[in-house]
C-alpha cells in the first residue's frame, strides 16, 4: 500500500478541476505516510507519539526518507509535530518525484503544481489503482482527501481504516491509532487555516494604517 503516492496522484490528475492548497496537501501526505509506514512496520503509535521499529526499506523513496528522519529519541515525537516537521514542502517533493519516476507526466504549459493541475498520467497502473480507491470512497483516502480539501468529508466523518470497504492493508492498524493520526491532521489542518485568518488580519490592519498617510 502507498497511500501516499495515491493521494499525490489524485490531487494531480483526478481533482485537477478543484484548486488544491499546497499546505494541506503537505500534512495530507505527511498524515498519509504515517499510515504507510504503520502497514510496513516501521513504526508504532503510543498514544500520539511514534515509535520507530527497526528499519527495513520500503521501496519507496519518499517513504525511506521519511523513516529515516524519525526520531528515535524517547520520548518521541508527537503525531502532530510530525506532520508539521515532515509536511513542510512535501506537495512539491511528491509532484517532482512522480514526474521523475514517470508517474506523472508533465504536459506543456504546466507552472504551479497544484494550483492549476495540467498533468496527465504517465503510469496508467498507478493512475487506476488511485482512482479505483477514490472513486470507491475507500475511507482512508477519502478522509485524508478531505482534510486536504480534495472531495466531500465523509458522511460519517474521518472514517478509521479498516471500516467500510478498506481491505489494501490498512485493515492491520487499530481503530484507536487511525484516530489518533486523523485527529492530529485535523489539528493541524485547522492551525494552519487560523494562521492564514491572522495574517491575513494583520495585512489588512497594515493597509489601512498605510491608508491614512
Amino acid at each position: 500500500m502507498n497511500t501516499a503516492r495515491d493521494l499525490a496522484i489524485v490531487a494531480l490528475d483526478l481533482a485537477r478541476d478543484q484548486r488544491v492548497e499546497q499546505g494541506e496537501l503537505s500534512l495530507a501526505l505527511a498524515a498519509a505516510e504515517v499510515f504507510d509506514l504503520l502497514d510496513a512496520g516501521a513504526l508504532t503509535l503510543a498514544e500520539d507519539r511514534m515509535a520507530p521499529n527497526a528499519q527495513a526499506p520500503t521501496g519507496d523513496r519518499l517513504l525511506d526518507e521519511a523513516a529515516t528522519t524519525l526520531v528515535r529519541q524517547e520520548p518521541y515525537e508527537s503525531v502532530e509535530d510530525w506532520l508539521w516537521r515532515r509536511g513542510r514542502g512535501l506537495s512539491a517533493a511528491y509532484v517532482e518525484d512522480l514526474e521523475q519516476t514517470g508517474t506523472m507526466s508533465k504536459s506543456r504549459g504546466f507552472r504551479l503544481p497544484l494550483r492549476a493541475a495540467r498533468t496527465v498520467p504517465g503510469d496508467p497502473a498507478a493512475r487506476q489503482r488511485a482512482e479505483d480507491r477514490w472513486t470507491s470512497h475507500e475511507p482512508l483516502l477519502a478522509a485524508l482527501g478531505a482534510a486536504a480539501g480534495i472531495g466531500p468529508e465523509p458522511a460519517d466523518g474521518p472514517a478509521a481504516p479498516g471500516d467500510g470497504e478498506a481491505s489494501d492493508g490498512t485493515d492491520a492498524l487499530t481503530d484507536d491509532t487511525s484516530a489518533a493520526v486523523l485527529a492530529a491532521l485535523g489539528n493541524a489542518v485547522m492551525e494552519l487555516e487560523a494562521v492564514r485568518q491572522r495574517r491575513a488580519i494583520e495585512d489588512a490592519a497594515f493597509d489601512n494604517v498605510w491608508r491614512g498617510f
